[in-house]
């Protein structure tokens, strides 16, 4: 549906998407060469930093099809196999990143907590496994909701509210029981983001008791300055998600457009502002970027 309800005004959010859209695939963009080029970044902290980058590519152009063709070209119908393809890898993009979230606390963590042993307990074969249990633990999560759809009957006029397909969205079009499916949807997000955040929470919490030991108040401050970016990372993921699961179950009667702003803010604003935050508060990439754009004079 996009946002009908806007009328003129529609063109101009279109415009905005699209600058947001700019700004993540540019951004990301970016983050993923600089780590690749600079020799001292190939670091455990920085491969899963290119990897949050990487899914926030796969989440931007995974909603850009049909936003373009419904927000831009007004061709708002999409394919049902389009649809669930898409919802798939929006979902599995969307778990992914909640994994490597909870990857990066347990680097800052051992870096933190036990920095002697940094190099030893985080080596690259130990980040590739992490990697890759994170993309299977996603895919095997997901995978189920495209055949958990296809095998109830669509006999209504199916429109979505949004301008792409989220599974929230999906269950409420079936003419069949979707008991299944919500009950389905549910227990992953329990399994998966609720596990997640409680085990990033409990890493701080261990962060925090080991800085409080620190006798300087400066070297206390200092530790803590390593661990903001990543704390910016969970909050502009978990709160925008939290709030869009919460809205389309118990907020039912909402006006539609809180749901459509809501599901904009857990898809757009994440993948936007992660490279903007790391590359203002890590310094060898804010070094490498001033070098990019900021060529000296001879």
């Amino acid at each position: 549906m996009g946002f009908p309800e806007l009328g003129s005004l529609e063109h101009w959010l279109a415009a905005l998407l699209l600058l947001l859209y700019a700004v993540s695939i540019l951004g990301n963009t970016l983050i993923l060469f600089i780590i690749k080029e600079e020799q001292s970044l190939h670091q455990p902290m920085y491969y899963f930093l290119s990897l949050l980058s990487v899914t926030d590519l796969g989440v931007s152009f995974s909603t850009l099809p049909t936003v373009l063709a419904s927000m831009c070209f007004h061709a708002p119908e999409t394919a049902f196999d389009a649809c669930l393809a898409q919802m798939f890898f929006i979902h599995f993009f969307s778990w992914t990143e909640s994994g490597i979230l909870l990857a990066m606390s347990f680097d800052r963590y051992v870096a933190i907590c036990n920095p002697l042993r940094y190099s030893s307990v985080l080596t690259d074969a130990r980040v590739a496994l992490m990697g890759i249990s994170i993309i299977i633990r996603s895919f095997c999560m997901v995978f189920p909701l495209p055949f958990l759809l296809k095998r109830l009957p669509f006999c209504k006029v199916n429109v979505l509210i949004h301008s792409y397909c989220l599974h929230p969205d999906m269950i409420r079009l079936p003419c069949g029981d979707t008991t299944i499916n919500s009950m389905y949807g549910l227990f992953i997000v329990i399994s998966a983001f609720g596990v997640d955040s409680v085990l990033i929470l409990l890493s701080y919490v261990l962060i925090l008791r080991s800085v409080l030991a620190i006798a300087s108040k400066e070297e206390r401050l200092k530790t803590l300055n390593t661990c903001v970016s990543h704390i910016c990372a969970v909050l502009i993921f978990y709160v925008p998600m939290v709030s869009v699961s919460m809205v389309h179950r118990f907020g039912k009667h909402a006006p539609e457009y809180v749901h459509k702003f809501m599901s904009l803010v857990y898809l757009f604003v994440p993948p936007m502002l992660n490279p903007i935050i790391y590359s203002i508060k890590t310094k060898e990439i804010r070094k490498r970027l001033h070098k990019m754009f900021f060529v000296p004079k001879l």
